[in-house]
């Protein structure tokens, strides 16, 4: 399996800064994260993501790195190397 390269802040694509943000929030929080509180720390760290960009992104994570990221619980996101430790 090809692992999906992981997106970097420094990055001039909206997108990709957005998903570094996710990513790097999801590393501090090994329990995971509810969508609304992704949404709300991603636009805090950065007011020029456009609201609707980062709700974008943050729906189509799992999709977009399925090698990384996994959903738990409706609502929940957490990155796949925590998933074998207990909530």
């Amino acid at each position: 399996m090809v692992e999906t390269p992981k997106p970097s802040m420094q990055s001039s694509k909206v997108t990709e800064r957005i998903n570094a943000k996710a990513f790097e929030l999801l590393e501090k929080n090994p329990q995971g994260l509810h969508w609304s509180e992704l949404l709300s720390m991603i636009a805090e760290s950065d007011p020029s993501f456009h609201p609707k960009t980062v709700n974008g992104c943050i729906w189509k994570l799992v999709e977009k790195y399925p090698d990384k990221v996994y959903k738990p619980s409706r609502g929940l996101f957490r990155l796949l190397k925590y998933s074998n430790e207990s909530s």
